[in-house]
């Protein structure tokens, strides 16, 4: 994968990281139907109600990401701003390696 990119944000209360997990959880349930084959994608909830985001993109820059063209995606983008405190933090990343198994 060629791209990676990790996000963190936190939002205005648990209420708020209620909703924007139920969003999240939208998203993941369209990727499982549509199962696209260059990416990969996790989402952590933290004790503290913040959210990281971790994805891995293998598409060039004038292709569809698969993860944000999704109509989930859009709304979960939908009053996203409302439901977070502060800004988006949002890195490209190096991976150093990885192990993943059965995860859920």
């Amino acid at each position: 994968m060629e791209k990676r990119l990790v996000t963190r944000y936190a939002t205005q209360s648990a209420a708020a990281a209620d909703e924007n997990q139920k969003r999240i959880e939208g998203v993941f349930e369209e990727l499982s139907q549509s199962k696209p084959d260059d990416v990969s994608y996790i989402v952590l909830r933290l004790a503290d109600d913040s959210f990281l985001h971790v994805s891995f993109h293998n598409h060039r820059d004038d292709e569809t990401n698969p993860i944000s063209s999704t109509a989930a995606f859009a709304h979960f983008q939908d009053g996203h701003e409302s439901r977070r405190e502060g800004a988006v933090n949002q890195q490209t990343a190096t991976l150093v390696g990885s192990y993943i198994s059965e995860i859920g």
